[in-house]
């Protein structure tokens, strides 16, 4: 990682506003549904949603399990039900049963409620569920698998979706679909980078070579091995040197050997999110702050 501090901010204006009208409609809501990614579990919680969702009763998807490692994952799920949280995990692109799961799980986290209201004479009690999360994180791709339908816009890049919208999922629950929002500034550097490696940052802002020298540095000390079954180069030393090794190994350089950064910054980064280096769970439980 560069030892120079990286300053990594993205709040455009549309996120603002999400902000707002999340917060004016948290009250039509009976609970929250918040999604993780699966790869930085505790940096894609957004503080700002601690604050509008307050007291509702809360779901936590683990999204793109897929693309993380599954004994970390299985400890994520542990570790939020230790605290009395729901947690589940998905693969929101192959799993099958994705509506069923969310909507068991929400049935489960509001028994009482609904249990209360049919004791009352009430014969069908509506669940409704904000569903939250930062940008790029799999929030409508999750819309789309529980309505079985393109309900929502996807694409593998930041701020999508931008307006709020219903989807009913099924006779018991209905889900508002929210834009992904982020919060004005980070200030823990980790939190940053791991957000920038992952795609949620808009790449344009991004200051790549120290995301890429951060996420080298973090496979050395973790996964070497993916690193050398990968490019089929030697793991050791610093992270700038491994860089070298792997522009070379992928032909990155110009005629007269000189390094093309751009190009070799862009291709390592693309295979992380492509997951070519195979499932990584860039944070741990035991790594976490209190969520």
């Amino acid at each position: 990682m560069s030892e120079t501090k990286t300053n990594i901010n993205w709040f455009p204006g549309h996120m603002a506003k999400a902000r707002r009208e999340m917060s004016e409609n948290i009250k039509y809501v009976d609970m929250v549904i918040e999604i993780r990614d699966g790869r930085i579990v505790a940096s894609s919680e957004n503080p700002l949603l601690r604050e509008i969702a307050g007291n509702k009763p809360r779901l936590i998807v683990i999204s793109k399990k897929d693309k993380a490692e599954d004994e970390v994952t299985a400890r994520w799920i542990e570790y939020f039900r230790a605290q009395g949280k729901e947690a589940i995990a998905l693969n929101l692109i192959a799993d099958k049963s994705i509506s069923k799961k969310i909507s068991d799980a929400c049935l489960k986290i509001m028994a009482d409620k609904v249990n209360k209201y049919k004791a009352k004479g009430m014969k069908h009690v509506e669940i409704k569920a904000m569903v939250v999360g930062i940008p790029n994180v799999g929030k409508s791709t999750l819309i789309n698998a529980v309505a079985q339908k393109k309900a929502a816009k996807t694409a593998d890049r930041p701020g999508v979706t931008r307006s709020l919208k219903w989807i009913k999922i099924s006779s018991d629950v209905a889900l508002l679909d929210t834009p992904g929002v982020l919060w004005p500034k980070f200030e823990d550097e980790k939190t940053a980078l791991n957000l920038a490696i992952t795609g949620a940052i808009n790449d344009d802002i991004l200051p790549v070579e120290d995301v890429v020298r951060y996420a080298v540095g973090e496979l050395i000390v973790n996964h070497p091995e993916k690193l050398e079954q990968r490019y089929g180069i030697e793991v050791s030393g610093y992270a700038v040197e491994v860089i070298d090794r792997i522009g070379e190994a992928r032909g990155c350089l110009s005629a007269d050997g000189v390094y093309d950064y751009k190009r070799i910054y862009a291709l390592i980064l693309k295979d992380i999110r492509d997951s070519q280096l195979g499932g990584i769970s860039w944070e741990k439980p035991e790594d976490a702050d209190s969520q």
